[in-house]
């Protein structure tokens, strides 16, 4: 069958045929077919992967290729003594997909009869002597009736439950009350007499067409989830078409959770159950993968604290490492309000448990970042060598995980202003050491700068640094933040000027003016770069306004900015000009502005914390602009746009300096 499909492929004129992608054309998915047949029972899925980019299922385009091919799919799909069947079915799986979602003139005219003539042979996929075949063959169902027909008669609960859940999806999507019906009568009975596994798939299914089930059938989640003796049944049940391995429990627990996105109350009694279960049965990766849950209900729900840290408190503990590093890291993200453990965290300063990330630090370094956050001294012994200990085997940690992983070491270090006497000389050491110290260097000078007139010994360190294209410009922050003290470096500074780095001639000019250099000889370029340039750049423009109203001859073109510049531009120009008018208006309506976006919902947090800022330099804000402030400041939402532990820090940094322009006069 399969040499007559393809000498009716031969029989198509290859000119005739239509590739999704020109670097894919007729003769290769010829090729491929080919190929499939000649190694028969041999072929495996790597000899599928070139019919895949032959059709390229992500371009929305089915193509005259595809249906000459179709016909020849089908009997390779249908073929017994055929190898890689499942993936054959998922490609059919997929096309039919792309054919069912494509825009009309995007499917090729042929497409549809050819599927609808050899739709018998496919449907019969769903009968197919192999589980695995059957399952993948569940996405070219079609209806929900052939689904309710494939239930009764289906007997392996690796398929069974897969059904299941379909039928789920099949109700959603289906505008038939009576099909719904039919769905929702087998649902209810496989809730009502199912085994442990097939109830929780129930609650899945009904969850898609009745989003508060899982709120109803909460119990049975937890009762389920949290049986030890019914972990392996996930195991041996739970598939779904196009994934290779079966759900383990844990995978399944982190679904579940996600059903109850919109209901955060019963996601919390969730979490709280499962990692209480946990403990009485002393199931570990239960009370990991509850840990998990718990962690990014908190990163978005600030609400959900009160219940987690006493949790995370007596997991501190546990004996299972993945536990305890968990634990550390939601008590380091809460901060003050983990004070009453700091005892427990203060006993694992020494732990060498470690999470599931490779260099993500130990147990002991995030009970270590707990004490920070709590203010406990304890912490400190130690503490720069090992926020470093990473960065010595990592040469950049640029990522964006959302799991817990160990902090920047400015995000450590910063906020202990009040310790540098006990910490600089260690900063001071490493930024000499190279070997060590380089891969940290950048986050030192931003400790540096945040730390300010206190970090003044360490300006032999930060004046070598100047003659480093990497970090002069951040070099020259910190000894500006090191006030008076660092005088003595404005050679060294004016010395560091880059010939073809305009940017840094204005940060340069500035910077030697700020350490006690003329101020007109600074003023003029910087001023003249904001007058000449179209859209002066927001850089320029925030170190004009440092001038205040020595720069009262440039207010014009930073009010032309503040007025007709984009959004990155108008808010720096407003500072800026209020600093050299001293005139509130109307700097502050434009600040203002910068509020709104956040207060209906959206993520611009960064210009909304630079907006509460500047609002509180300038000393006031109008009565609509503070009981918008107070909405956001009342949200049970996280202030953040990251979704790890930055999001706390970034969350605590808004709400304080909403505190403060909520506090002005």
């Amino acid at each position: 069958m399969a040499e007559i499909s393809l000498q009716a492929l031969d029989d198509v004129p290859r000119e005739r045929l239509e590739s999704a992608l020109e670097h894919h054309p007729a003769k290769e998915m010829r090729s491929a077919l080919r190929r499939l047949v000649r190694k028969g029972g041999a072929a495996a899925d790597d000899d599928c992967h070139p019919l895949f980019d032959c059709f390229a299922l992500g371009t929305g385009r089915v193509t005259s290729v595809a249906t000459a091919a179709l016909p020849f799919l089908v009997a390779l799909a249908g073929d017994p003594d055929m190898g890689a069947r499942t993936t054959l079915v998922q490609l059919l799986a997929g096309l039919s997909t792309m054919a069912a979602e494509a825009e009309p003139g995007l499917v090729d005219a042929g497409w549809h009869e050819t599927w609808r003539r050899h739709l018998p042979r496919i449907r019969a996929l769903l009968s197919d002597p192999r589980p695995e075949v059957r399952r993948e063959a569940l996405a070219l169902a079609g209806k929900a009736d052939v689904l309710v027909e494939r239930w009764h008669a289906e007997t392996d609960p690796t398929v069974r439950l897969p059904v299941l859940l379909a039928l789920g999806d099949a109700a959603a999507g289906s505008a038939d009350a009576g099909t719904v019906d039919r769905v929702r009568a087998v649902v209810a009975e496989v809730l009502r007499t199912g085994a442990p596994v097939m109830r929780v798939a129930a609650v899945h299914a009904w969850a898609v067409f009745d989003p508060r089930a899982p709120v109803r059938e909460l119990d049975v989640l937890v009762e389920v989830l949290s049986d030890p003796s019914v972990r392996p049944r996930f195991e041996a049940t739970w598939y779904m078409p196009d994934v290779d391995n079966a759900f383990t429990r844990e995978d399944v627990v982190s679904w579940t959770a996600g059903l109850l996105d919109d209901a955060p109350h019963s996601a919390l009694s969730f979490v709280v159950r499962l990692v209480d279960a946990a403990g009485r049965t002393g199931d570990s990766r239960l009370c990991r993968a509850a840990l998990e849950e718990a962690w990014r209900l908190l990163v978005v729900l600030p609400s959900a604290a009160p219940a987690l840290l006493p949790l995370a408190g007596a997991l501190l503990a546990d004996p299972d490492d993945g536990v305890r590093y968990r634990a550390a890291h939601l008590l380091a993200v809460l901060g003050s309000r983990a004070a009453p453990y700091a005892d427990g965290l203060a006993a694992l300063l020494d732990d060498p448990g470690e999470g599931d990330c490779l260099f993500e630090g130990t147990v002991g370094d995030h009970a270590r970042w707990a004490l920070t956050r709590i203010g406990d001294p304890r912490a400190l012994p130690d503490l720069v060598e090992r926020l470093c200990a990473p960065h010595q085997r990592l040469h950049s940690r640029g990522y964006g995980s959302i799991d817990p992983h160990s902090p920047q070491v400015e995000d450590v270090l910063a906020p202990l202003r009040a310790h540098a006497d006990v910490l600089l000389p260690t900063v001071r050491k490493l930024l000499r050491d190279d070997g060590v110290g380089g891969s940290s260097t950048g986050s030192f000078l931003k400790v540096l700068t945040a730390w300010g007139p206190v970090a003044a010994p360490a300006i032999p360190e930060v004046v070598a640094l100047l003659d480093d294209t990497r970090h002069s410009l951040s070099a020259i922050d910190a000894l500006v933040a090191m006030g008076p003290a660092a005088a003595s470096a404005e050679p060294a500074v004016r010395a560091c000027t880059v010939l073809d780095f305009p940017g840094n001639h204005l940060k340069v000019a500035w910077a030697a003016w700020r350490l006690g250099g003329d101020r007109d000889a600074a003023l003029r370029p910087i001023g003249d770069a904001v007058l000449t340039e179209e859209e002066p750049s927001p850089g320029a423009v925030s170190l004009l306004g440092d001038f205040g109203a020595a720069a009262a001859r440039y207010a014009d073109p930073v009010r032309h900015a503040m007025e007709h510049g984009g959004t990155w531009v108008r808010l720096p120009a407003a500072v800026a000009l209020w600093s050299i008018t001293s005139e509130p208006e109307p700097s502050v309506s434009v600040l203002e502005e910068y509020l709104l976006p956040v207060a209906d919902g959206g993520d611009a947090y960064g210009y909304f914390l630079d907006a509460l800022r500047a609002l509180a330099r300038i000393g006031t804000a109008s009565p609509a602009a503070r009981a918008l402030l107070r909405t956001v400041r009342g949200s049970d939402r996280r202030l953040s746009a990251h979704r790890d532990y930055r999001a706390f820090l970034q969350d605590e940094e808004i709400r304080s300096a909403i505190d403060d322009v909520l506090a002005l006069p």
